[in-house]
């Protein structure tokens, strides 16, 4: 278990020096790499962390599980900090993703998690690769970061990273002070893909390998004259509270939220719909997968309820 500490750490060390660095594990990893991901949060150092979910807590199994949910959306590690948390549901989502999440580890300064699953990990699916850029003449080489550490080189007025702070006061100032970057994230990086919501008498809210279930579900659903929408989130931080916003209050009666854990991203979408309509829960764990039969059922039994 101890060898996920090299790995973060060389992440951080990379990152302190600029270099777009990237590490992946699969949720007892990334559990073990909670220190260092808070401390680069707190250091303003850029990285990607590849989470490739799969049963837990503890060892758990190696099947596909999203309870990863909480660790990586509210922050595993200590302080107040945020990581930003991408979830694709495609081979294709996940490739595109990783580009994007190196730009905005690198604009934000921050952390960048891709969260995914044990399904998507196992998956084959044809992709379109993205071209590649062409290397940088010596001219085109950027100046480097301005936070990178590049040694004192016998000069007094060198840097350093850090994140120990022994008076409380400026330890608030710094939170402070870089705060107003989560702000300006929950502002402009929320993404979402929404389905049939216009007119839907339900809506499902699923991210990730279980969006792709539930989709097979709206399909069965719309067969029996059940128009069901669906909300995907492609970002779990920020989370996509402005896709609700879509959402035909004259139709929809019920949300459900279709999730891998014992109901995590839940507690989101409550916020997110703001007490309008019942939030209910259609899940699976410990490794196992939902049937789109089995949504398709519990679905019609929660429609019954008044």
């Amino acid at each position: 278990s101890a060898q996920e500490g090299p790995p973060i750490n060389m992440l951080l060390g990379a990152g302190a020096c600029g270099i777009p660095a990237m590490t992946s594990s699969s949720s007892c990893g990334i559990s073990l790499m909670q220190e260092g991901i808070s401390y680069m949060a707190g250091s303003h150092i850029p990285a990607v962390i590849v989470n490739m979910e799969r049963g837990g807590p503890g060892l758990g199994d190696i099947g596909p599980s999203q309870g990863d949910y909480f660790q990586a959306v509210k922050g595993g590690g200590t302080g107040d900090y945020h990581t930003i948390v991408l979830a694709p549901n495609s081979i294709q989502e996940a490739i595109d993703m990783i580009g994007k999440a190196f730009d905005l580890a690198d604009e934000y300064r921050n952390p960048v998690i891709i969260a995914a699953d044990g399904m998507l990990g196992q998956m084959m699916e044809p992709v379109v690769m993205p071209e590649p850029k062409a290397a940088l003449t010596e001219d085109e080489i950027p100046v480097a970061k301005p936070y990178a550490l590049t040694g004192h080189k016998n000069k007094r007025d060198r840097h350093a990273i850090n994140s120990v702070w022994l008076k409380q006061e400026l330890l608030e100032n710094y939170i402070n002070e870089y705060w107003p970057k989560y702000e300006k994230a929950e502002r402009e990086l929320q993404d979402w893909e929404s389905r049939n919501l216009a007119g839907a008498e339900v809506v499902f809210v699923a991210y990730g390998s279980t969006s792709r279930i539930a989709m097979e579900a709206m399909e069965m659903l719309a067969n029996e004259g059940i128009k069901v929408g669906l909300i995907r989130p492609k970002t779990l931080w920020p989370f996509p509270v402005n896709a609700f916003k879509e959402i035909d209050f004259n139709t929809t009666k019920h949300i459900i939220s279709v999730e891998l854990s014992q109901g995590q991203m839940i507690y989101d979408v409550k916020l997110a719909v703001e007490c309008k309509l019942p939030v209910s829960l259609i899940n699976r764990v410990g490794g196992m997968l939902l049937d789109p039969q089995e949504i398709v059922d519990r679905t019609k039994k929660i429609m019954e309820v008044k």
